[in-house]
């Protein structure tokens, strides 16, 4: 009954009765538990994974002894699960614990009164003999003997992946997924594991598959591969992969023969997962969602673009000729032509890089149609954008999952073809962020009567998701699009400004004054500096020292509300996990009260991001925030995000993580005050000209980049992330021609 497992070369096996449950997430099964060990006057800390666990259970851990900088000594788990106690006082606390459903507190006595330490063996064993007991009867009986058998089978079934070599943290997310059918379906087919189960890729069900016997050139193995090589091009944001390229990918994946892999295609297109086009001779390959949504995208433009334009026909030059004259602005020419395009179209994209008027333009559009007789929605694809929007604007702006009502419950958007929204106009800003699966929903649930602007800058990065709709729509070359060019005088006075639209053309920014000390007392202040820096050594001293002491100093900002380092990646000297850890000791040294979380120490005072959309918690993917408070008791912190306080429980600080330097990616549709950007040849497979571009524009009142010339010449000539392959701007073509024809 209490088989136990080899322990590991190094391990130590420990148990003992749970005291405290000082953390258990549902969804992870990740737990923080104080273990009473027989022999030992204080209880330990087990830190680990179990699918299950309550006060008084009897558990059995496997791992090693860990001090802790902060929590102090704790015994890290590779195994940890409820075992049958052994004792009379361990086997009350384990049946008055709720694991056995049915038994409270008075029938566990009635139990250990009449079968006492056998107990255990007359439940499984002969459990008829419990209706000789007073208060049990067949039902109670049934809730006792299943409720046993449950215990039985997670404990068969965490054994079972475990020994197949699946780590507890993800054998308690199997058993979550599949109850009792876990065995079953990871035996006849692990890559399930790829679609159902948050954190599992290929690679992981490919070693599972491995251990449990399934061959290399299994058809389930070549299937799952084909979906995992399209899967990762598709976050490299391709949509359309030609055959050669997918073929390739798959070569190197799987190394099987050409026929498996050519019937794994065709069952895979039988099946409807992938969707094969022709185009020119060539060959491409969608996976189908994909294909779905490039569809429905141009789908949705053509029937948008029809009908009558809702606030009907407009004198255009002259309304607005007499909206400049009211306002006291004149529009450039550039400006004009755009604003009357707007006004005489159902569809219309504005681009343009900073200070060449966009937002000029959609106030105009709004003043001259603001008569209070049309209903305008404006929406962006971050929480910061929309702010953006909202303050140059002056009205409400939305993120475009609360603009569609996403519920976090179902998972799905409560907007969409059926229920569309009521507007007249819909303005979307920061439209380059926009992947093609969310642009699919956002055009669906924009109703036929209603007139859509698009306002964004297609130098910027393209999506993190795949395709790149903004530059599909502009490629097309059949929709209407004002790109605007033209700085305007009040805008050249910023070198952040002129120095963008330089590095938008290919062109090294201009030297900055005393570039080698910038913001040096007697420096000519300046809101753009380029420090060359060879050594990663010297990148790090100079970003510290401009950060902690001369930007405050000179130009009175504070480090952390004003001042964003912003790096090429995640990984490596220079990347967000070693400045932020770097950063926190030097901004925030003095804290008293820290948690750990993911080997992150989180402390009161640090600057920390969100990472994903929580919508019960109203807090948003790149919202950057403060943590105010720190309880170490407990294990959770509260951070304040724009006068609001937020609580994180233990189990959810995988949703935020320290923001004193972030990605640049990340940085999409924010802006700061001043922004330091690390460079060097050790990000140079990263190095592109719309990843400067797009860190340059993120800042309002100063830029520093910190770096190696080389690193920043290269990215500077360097165009190729923009190359995303995709078949939009063709298909929208297709579908205004298809419908000019009907």
């Amino acid at each position: 009954m209490n088989e136990s497992k080899p322990v590991n070369v190094g391990e130590e096996r420990i148990t003992g009765i749970v005291e405290k449950v000082s953390f258990f997430s549902e969804s992870s099964g990740f737990s923080v538990l104080r273990l009473g060990r027989k022999g030992d006057r204080d209880a330990v800390t087990v830190v680990g994974y179990v699918a299950a666990v309550a006060l008084g259970q009897h558990v059995e851990a496997t791992g090693l002894w860990h001090h802790d900088k902060t929590w102090g000594l704790q015994f890290k788990a590779s195994t940890l699960g409820v075992i049958p106690p052994d004792t009379l006082e361990g086997i009350a606390k384990y049946l008055t614990s709720g694991m056995v459903k049915g038994v409270g507190p008075h029938l566990a006595g009635v139990l250990l009164k009449a079968y006492g330490i056998d107990v255990f063996t007359v439940i499984e064993d002969s459990p008829e003999r419990l209706l000789e007991l007073p208060g049990i009867g067949k039902k109670k009986l049934q809730q006792i003997v299943s409720a046993w058998a449950e215990q039985k089978a997670v404990k068969t079934i965490m054994l079972f992946l475990h020994s197949h070599g699946v780590s507890m943290a993800r054998a308690v997310r199997i058993f979550r997924a599949y109850g009792d059918e876990a065995v079953t379906v990871v035996t006849a087919n692990p890559y399930r594991l790829i679609l159902d189960i948050p954190g599992i890729g290929f690679r992981i069900a490919d070693q599972i598959a491995r251990n449990i016997g399934i061959a290399s050139d299994s058809p389930l193995r070549a299937r799952a591969g084909i979906g995992h090589a399209l899967l990762e091009l598709s976050q490299e944001g391709h949509c359309r992969v030609p055959e050669s390229m997918l073929l390739a990918a798959c070569r190197r994946l799987l190394t099987i023969t050409e026929p498996v892999l050519e019937e794994a295609l065709s069952q895979e297109l039988a099946i409807g997962t992938l969707v094969a086009v022709e185009e020119e001779g060539e060959r491409s390959y969608y996976l189908a969602a994909l294909f779905r949504a490039e569809t429905g995208v141009a789908k949705s433009i053509v029937r948008i673009m029809q009908g009558v334009l809702p606030w009907g026909d407009l004198a255009v030059e002259r309304v607005i000729k007499e909206t400049e004259e009211h306002s006291a602005f004149e529009l450039s020419e550039s400006q004009r032509n755009a604003v009357a395009l707007a006004l005489s179209n159902k569809f219309m994209v504005i681009t343009g890089g900073p200070g060449v008027g966009k937002t000029t333009i959609i106030n105009t559009i709004l003043t001259i149609l603001g008569d209070g007789k049309l209903k305008f929605v404006l929406c962006a694809p971050t929480g910061r954008a929309a702010k953006r929007l909202s303050e140059a604007t002056g009205l409400e702006a939305k993120t475009i999952h609360r603009l569609l009502e996403f519920d976090p419950h179902a998972r799905d958007f409560k907007r969409g073809s059926s229920f569309p929204l009521e507007a007249d106009l819909i303005i979307v800003d920061e439209a380059s962020m926009i992947d093609v699966v969310l642009m699919n929903r956002l055009l669906a649930a924009i109703s036929d009567r209603s007139a859509l602007i698009f306002a964004g800058d297609v130098d910027q990065l393209p999506p993190v998701g795949p395709g790149f709709v903004l530059a599909d729509m502009i490629q097309s070359g059949a929709l209407p699009v004002v790109r605007l060019t033209d700085i305007f005088r009040q805008a050249q006075s910023s070198m952040i400004i002129v120095n963008a639209h330089r590095i938008n053309c290919g062109e090294l920014p201009f030297p900055s004054p005393q570039a080698g000390s910038a913001a040096d007392d007697g420096a000519q202040l300046s809101d753009f500096y380029v420090v060359s820096s060879g050594s990663t050594e010297d990148i790090l001293r100079r970003l510290l020292l401009v950060i902690a002491e001369r930007i405050p100093a000179r130009f009175g900002m504070d480090p952390h509300r004003d001042i964003q380092v912003l790096t090429p990646m995640n990984k490596g000297v220079l990347g967000t996990k070693a400045l932020n850890t770097m950063l926190q000791e030097t901004l925030n040294p003095h804290a008293q009260r820290k948690i750990v979380r993911f080997e992150t120490t989180f402390a009161e005072g640090d600057k920390v991001i969100q990472m994903v959309n929580n919508y019960d918690k109203e807090v948003f993917n790149g919202d950057i925030g403060r943590i105010a408070f720190v309880d170490e008791e407990e294990s959770t912190i509260r951070v304040e995000y724009d006068g609001r306080e937020v609580l994180y429980e233990f189990g959810e600080l995988d949703e935020i993580t320290l923001a004193y330097a972030i990605t640049i990616h990340k940085s999409q549709g924010s802006e700061y005050p001043a922004v330091v950007i690390p460079l060097s040849m050790q990000h140079y497979t990263l190095l592109e000209r719309n990843l400067i571009y797009t860190a340059v524009t993120r800042a309002k009142k100063l830029v520093m980049i910190i770096g190696d010339p080389k690193a920043l010449a290269m990215a500077i000539g360097n165009r190729r992330s923009s190359q995303r392959l995709t078949g939009l701007a063709a298909r929208i073509l297709r579908e205004m021609e298809d419908n000019l024809r009907q």
